[in-house]
């Protein structure tokens, strides 16, 4: 896996879908709840403040949004979150 700066320089986009995807690979549903829990502050703070009232409330929204944590300013909220899981299992 990449180190630090490698990750730095991916994109969003491709942060979330190397963390999922290690993630997944080992059986870390402690990240994956975690970044289920997280969704809707980043859903807030990207300006989707009705989306994240939904989140709270409604676990279909929440794994809807789970789906499309990967993508614009969701991803750039949760980009943090992603870095510092690749960089402490990789």
């Amino acid at each position: 896996m990449a180190g630090n700066e490698e990750f730095e320089n991916l994109s969003s986009k491709e942060l979330h879908d190397a963390a999922v995807k290690l993630a997944v690979r080992h059986g870390d549903v402690k990240f994956l709840w975690q970044l289920l829990t997280r969704i809707p502050a980043a859903a807030a703070e990207a300006g989707e403040q009705g989306e994240a009232e939904v989140d709270v409330n409604n676990t279909a929204a929440l794994l809807h949004d789970y789906v499309h944590a990967g993508e614009g300013d969701l991803a750039e909220q949760l980009r943090p979150f992603y870095l510092e899981y690749l960089s402490r299992h990789s």
